[in-house]
């Protein structure tokens, strides 16, 4: 039975959150969050991550986007940031949501530019990560030569 206070959703960092999960599993839905550093988070706000996130009070939420927001103010260690010595300001830090969207385009942009093999295999929308293209993914994304020319 769910108490008086239950919140259904949630809404914390420009995300709408499932406040019927776990809270590691509810917070794994802000993108750039993963369930590692859900759960780092969750411990270092004094939260037990086996509660529904729909419990939480207004404090328990404040308090646990400004560890997401500052990890490094709350001494979350350095290699569990997932923007570490970023190409431009050197910096590291940990990106979410809309700062997570902008960051990975200005990468690509950047591989684009200089004509990396990454670079040229996302422009044209080829497999990056060295899969096999000869008989899988001939579907999808992709379009056949004859689309491109413009053959039927």
């Amino acid at each position: 039975m769910l108490p008086d206070d239950f919140k259904h959703i949630i809404r914390m960092s420009n995300t709408n959150l499932n406040g019927k999960r776990m809270i590691p599993h509810a917070l794994r839905q802000i993108k750039g969050l993963g369930l590692r550093m859900a759960t780092m988070v969750t411990k270092k706000a004094n939260v037990d991550p086996n509660r529904r996130a729909g419990t939480l009070n207004n404090t328990e939420l404040e308090l646990i986007a400004d560890i997401i927001a500052f990890p490094m103010k709350y001494k979350i260690p350095e290699w569990m940031m997932n923007r570490k010595k970023d190409p431009k300001t050197g910096k590291t830090e940990y990106v979410t949501t809309i700062g997570w969207d902008n960051k990975i385009r200005e990468d690509l942009e950047r591989l684009k530019k200089a004509r990396a093999h990454r670079g040229v295999r996302h422009h044209y929308g080829f497999r990056v990560r060295g899969q096999h293209t000869k008989t899988s993914g001939r579907h999808g994304r992709t379009q056949s030569i004859s689309k491109l020319i413009g053959l039927k």
